[in-house]
């Protein structure tokens, strides 16, 4: 065939093929559509799972009468207008391929009313045929409405799955963006039937209300909220306590500078914040807002909008992973607030609290037995102001310790709480000190792929912060000379590999780290006190005071829950008390 330029329907369908994959991505581009025209409520019909329609209205600024045929126009936008807007896109939409493409493959209907206006005006498109605009009734803002999606692409129609499927991608891509823009009311009706309604939520308590109602109350009673800016980087939002987490990672929302996105650097930094307090296998839930310069994003990554570029992704990268690690260490008993610092009319005195056992590095086993001696006290008249936990009152089966608080009964698992405390005081120890290398008396060679080569040179500094020293000796060929001295007896070259993935997938790699950290939690985890150890009531109450002031102590190393509460309400409803 000659060369050829193609007919304007048939790239407006091309162009259909990424933008509109399925129902869902017609109501995602729309409503993007309403939200960066201001609207405050926007409102959402949909009947037979988007097949038949989809009619968005929304409360927003409108279009002009002069300016309805060109908004059904490729490349006609009023949200960019030189290089300099596309390098720094501050809304959802830039391309100005949505709604002609979406009217290239269904019949589409616009209609708009803009402020000061005497009506609103209305045109239709069917077929890649544009009508004339006409006079409607329509209040301020904007309806559009697509019919009979994929009628006139028969083979796309074939790919599209059950309405309650279909409905369910909706559904989804609808709760993403009402969590993103908390001020803006949402109304979703599907087949005449209201399925969702979400008022704006002005202040925290409403947001968190608002959350809940669109994640499910669980989520809202096990979150923690986050706003923390760093270096010109803010992430705001909720985070999932470690105890409500997930067997996928289905209830993990980002949206960066307002947009819903999926990011393997904005991920990994999370899933390494949360490391220390979950099960192996299981996933956290959070919904975090990442605001920073939209300079420093690529916004024009995906044909989709899906995924984002950071200019600087190892940044980025460490002010998350700080921002929620520094979140989640107030995860102890009386959560963000902090215990009294001493217990008036109390006298301290030290005494055995727990078993010693020899360990294998000299250093630590004097660092453990340090901090064993100094679990203090609790004595023999009780403070004005109760701590948290309470006071020890008795230990079941040489397992649990039980104590009394002014809410009611503490239960906590002994053995998992010491493991917490001894964990996070071994790694601030060694956090303290610079990170101890030990050269291999046999350099560990290792056979890689050229790229991977490459990051070892880029990377240099990454490296050289946690202790392993690796040269480049070819083309595709590393020498490891020194590692870590606590990591001496790892495998060398797995290790070398794993940073290798974390710093291609991630541009960052906190895998040193976390081997190392797991290798503190293991002694920690072995050198606790163990079941079945009877201890006395100044033992108790020390163990619960250290509780009170350990980060992350609601958890063990192991992400197991370290304590529980029965309140004096759930006790008399157990025993139907005043029934």
């Amino acid at each position: 065939m000659p060369i050829q330029q193609l007919p304007n329907h048939l790239i407006n369908q091309i162009a259909a093929g990424e933008v509109v994959e399925r129902p869902a991505s017609v109501v995602k581009e729309l409503v993007e559509n309403s939200l960066d025209a201001g609207a405050t409520s926007v409102q959402i019909d949909i009947v037979a799972g988007g097949q038949k329609l989809i009619r968005i209205r929304d409360t927003g600024t409108g279009i002009a009468k002069d300016e309805l045929a060109l908004a059904l126009s490729r490349h006609a936008t009023s949200k960019i207008s030189c290089l300099e807007d596309l390098e720094s896109v501050v809304s959802l939409g830039f391309r100005g391929e949505a709604l002609p493409s979406i009217a290239s493959v269904a019949r589409l209907t616009l209609c708009s009313r803009v402020p000061g206006a005497d009506s609103a005006w209305q045109i239709e498109i069917d077929d890649g045929k544009l009508g004339a605009a006409r006079p409607a009734a329509h209040p301020v803002g904007t309806t559009v409405e697509v019919h009979d999606l994929f009628y006139n692409t028969p083979a796309r129609r074939r790919f599209l799955k059950t309405e309650r499927t279909e409905f369910e991608h909706i559904d989804k891509w609808l709760k993403r963006l009402a969590l993103s823009r908390p001020d803006v009311a949402f109304l979703v009706n599907h087949n005449r039937r209201t399925v969702l309604q979400l008022p704006a939520a002005a202040t925290e308590p409403e947001r968190l209300a608002r959350v809940g109602k669109i994640l499910g109350a669980p989520f809202a009673d096990n979150a923690v909220h986050i706003a923390r800016e760093t270096d010109g980087i803010a992430l705001s939002g909720w985070l999932g306590l470690p105890t409500f987490n997930r067997s996928q990672p289905d209830m993990q929302f980002w949206f960066v500078n307002g947009r819903s996105i999926s990011d393997k650097t904005l991920s990994h930094a999370a899933r390494h914040a949360y490391r220390d307090v979950l099960f192996h296998g299981r996933y956290p839930a959070y919904v975090l807002s990442l605001t920073l310069d939209p300079a420093t994003v690529d916004a024009n990554a995906h044909p989709a909008k899906h995924e984002v570029r950071f200019r600087d992704g190892r940044r980025v990268h460490g002010v998350v992973s700080q921002a929620v690690e520094f979140a989640l260490r107030e995860t102890r008993p009386g959560g963000h607030v902090q215990p009294p610092a001493s217990l008036a009319g109390h006298t301290a005195h030290t005494h055995g609290a727990f078993e010693q056992s020899a360990m294998r590095l000299p250093e630590v086993r004097e660092t453990l037995a340090a901090y064993q001696s100094m679990a203090a006290s609790m004595l023999s008249s009780k403070p004005a102001t109760m701590p948290t936990l309470g006071f020890a009152i008795a230990q079941i089966a040489g397992t649990y310790v039980l104590a009394e608080n002014k809410d009611g009964l503490i239960v906590v698992d002994m053995h998992a709480a010491h493991e917490r405390i001894l964990y996070e005081k071994l790694k601030a120890d060694f956090d303290d000190n610079a990170v101890v290398r030990q050269p291999l008396l046999v350099p560990v060679t290792v056979a890689v792929a050229a790229s991977e080569a490459d990051l070892v040179a880029d990377a240099a500094s990454v490296f050289e912060k946690v202790g392993l020293v690796v040269d480049r000796a070819g083309p595709t060929s590393l020498v490891v000379r020194e590692v870590p001295a606590l990591l001496r007896d790892t495998d060398i070259e797995a290790l070398l590999r794993d940073v290798l993935s974390d710093l291609t997938e991630a541009g960052q790699s906190n895998r040193i780290k976390d081997t190392m950290d797991e290798f503190l939690a293991t002694m920690a985890c072995h050198h606790s006190v163990r079941a079945n150890r009877l201890l006395s009531i100044d033992e108790m109450n020390a163990l619960l005071r250290e509780m009170e002031v350990t980060k992350r102590a609601d958890q063990c190393n192991h992400g197991r829950p370290t304590w529980t509460s029965i309140s004096m309400a759930d006790l008399d409803r157990m025993f139907m008390r005043g029934r």
